[in-house]
């Protein structure tokens, strides 16, 4: 069933509320905001790389006290274990059966705090999960629930005792994406505000579950023309033959296009999505998901600098709403 003017309307100002509230705890990132809001509400996960201090975990806890269901944060170290996120079975003697314990991973909103810090294996305990909204422990599964979301940190500068993600695992976030630091006016505000330790958790709920599900379900019947499904297509394939990536986007990544541009048409009070749509999202859903090759990256090549170079170079489709 097409989505109403009058439903588009109504994701939008309810897209501009959740932002609004957010925004109370990060000053000066609306648009950062935008695109995490908007993987949540394309049922995808979200990746923050950034220096330190730059108010990642504040995000993530600002969005997960702007719902109203549970959230975890996990601290991931280097002797933490799979167990330790998606829960283990221990026997009860008093029942003589075993039972399952659930890890922090069975919340609406996890937070993985510095996730390149635990290792390969304890890694890999995500993959299903973020995947297909289960947790598996011995022959077992166990739905996590929806809403779901994994907000995800790392820092790119300090790399002493860090595992870097495998390309299945950065495959698995819908985006990624990084606050960076403040401007001059946002600095001046924060500092004169420094005696609020804790902005993320003054944020008060404005948004239930059922809201949050019902709200998904409106953006994945945007209207997506043919065109606009070919030019992502033609974008997924151009990094697969371009001189400096050594492997390009998989299926997954454009169908996390596909899925996100639809989400933020509606967040704008359009009931269809356009090729800007594409071009404005194709960065931070595409670039982590490239291999750039290792002789273009020494020589200062970046994902980023691919994608916007295919977008360049690609004809954008002439598109006329119906």
């Amino acid at each position: 069933m097409p989505v109403t003017q009058e439903q588009s309307e109504w994701f939008a100002g309810a897209f501009d509320s959740l932002v609004t509230n957010v925004g109370q705890a990060i000053l000066g990132k609306e648009e950062t905001i935008k695109l995490v809001l908007a993987s949540m509400l394309s049922e995808g996960h979200v990746l923050l790389e950034d220096f330190p201090g730059t108010g990642k975990t504040v995000l993530a806890k600002a969005l997960a006290n702007t719902l109203e269901g549970t959230n975890s944060r996990i601290q991931f170290t280097p002797d933490l274990l799979p167990s330790d996120v998606t829960g283990v079975t221990i026997y009860n003697q008093s029942t003589n059966k075993f039972e399952f314990h659930k890890g922090p991973i069975f919340a609406s909103v996890v937070l993985a705090d510095e996730i390149n810090r635990a290792s390969p294996k304890t890694q890999s305990a995500l993959l299903e999960v973020m995947e297909e909204g289960v947790v598996t422990v011995d022959g077992e599964s166990y739905p996590v629930g929806k809403p779901f979301m994994v907000i995800a940190t790392q820092n790119p500068v300090e790399q002493a005792g860090t595992y870097k993600l495998p390309e299945a695992q950065l495959d698995r976030f819908l985006i990624k994406t990084s606050l960076g630091y403040p401007d001059r006016s946002t600095a001046v505000d924060l500092l004169l505000d420094s005696a609020n330790r804790s902005r993320a958790s003054q944020i008060s709920p404005i948004i239930g579950g059922p809201s949050l599900i019902a709200m998904s379900q409106l953006a994945s019947a945007v209207h997506v023309d043919r065109s606009v499904m070919e030019y992502i297509t033609d974008i997924v394939h151009a990094t697969r033959s371009h001189k400096d990536v050594a492997l390009g986007v998989s299926m997954r990544g454009g169908l996390a296009l596909a899925r996100i541009i639809k989400t933020w048409a509606l967040a704008h009070g359009r009931a269809y999505a356009t090729p800007d749509d594409v071009n404005t999202l194709a960065v931070p859903v595409l670039a982590h998901r490239l291999i750039v090759d290792a002789e273009s990256e020494f020589a200062g090549v970046k994902a980023e600098d691919v994608i916007s170079g295919i977008l360049v170079e690609l004809p954008v489709p002439a598109y006329r709403a119906a």
